[in-house]
């Protein structure tokens, strides 16, 4: 199965969603566009430990952190929606775009445009700041709209209750974690996470 991380904003948290899914899951990870580093691809290496995941490498490797149309055009690189073939695996796969859902990739199709793409189920992190109700409803607006399957919610951040009541009360969705904060993130971080992951939500995950 195909599961598609994306987020209400960046550095929200959708790498480390990604590395806790893979070390649940036993998954493979690929990120189909990297802009700027540090690699994500890196990053997940350093925080999973259950030695079957493999990083399947980007199809665009950018190299300015900024929004991936722009940061092709500073790279003389033009990205094409049909350059993108999902990597082939008998395991479960994390696909972690880049930004949100409609952060454009080209001046006709946007981040949304790939999951439809990938056949992938979403996982939405969704940070807890003032103004991320308004931000994570329309999120899943735009994915709703369009037919795409979402898995659930993935917290992250300071615990805020009633914001997070209300995300789920309009949605519908499901909390399938809640990242808390911590000081800094580890194997171990990650392993603790990915086992209250299998705990709370292993069912909703695979489907049944």
């Amino acid at each position: 199965m195909n599961y598609f991380v994306t987020a209400i904003d960046t550095d929200s948290g959708k790498t480390l969603t990604s590395a806790i899914l893979c070390e649940a899951l036993q998954a493979d990870y690929w990120k189909p566009v990297q802009a700027g580093l540090p690699r994500d691809s890196d990053t997940i290496a350093n925080l999973i430990s259950n030695g079957r995941t493999v990083i399947h490498p980007e199809t665009y490797l950018l190299t300015t952190a900024a929004s991936p149309h722009a940061a092709a055009k500073h790279d003389n690189v033009t990205i094409s929606i049909d350059k993108f073939k999902v990597p082939q695996t008998q395991r479960n796969l994390i696909i972690e775009g880049a930004g949100g859902v409609l952060v454009p990739l080209n001046d006709e199709h946007f981040v949304i445009d790939l999951i439809r793409r990938f056949d992938a189920d979403v996982v939405l992190v969704a940070d807890l700041y003032l103004g991320s109700i308004n931000h994570t409803l329309l999120t899943i607006e735009a994915l709703q709209k369009r037919d795409i399957p979402i898995k659930g919610i993935v917290f992250n951040g300071t615990s805020n209750p009633e914001s997070e009541r209300i995300i789920l009360h309009h949605s519908g969705l499901v909390q399938l974690l809640h990242i808390r904060k911590e000081k800094y993130f580890s194997e171990m971080t990650v392993k603790k996470y990915a086992a209250e992951l299998i705990e709370q939500s292993h069912d909703r995950l695979i489907g049944v």
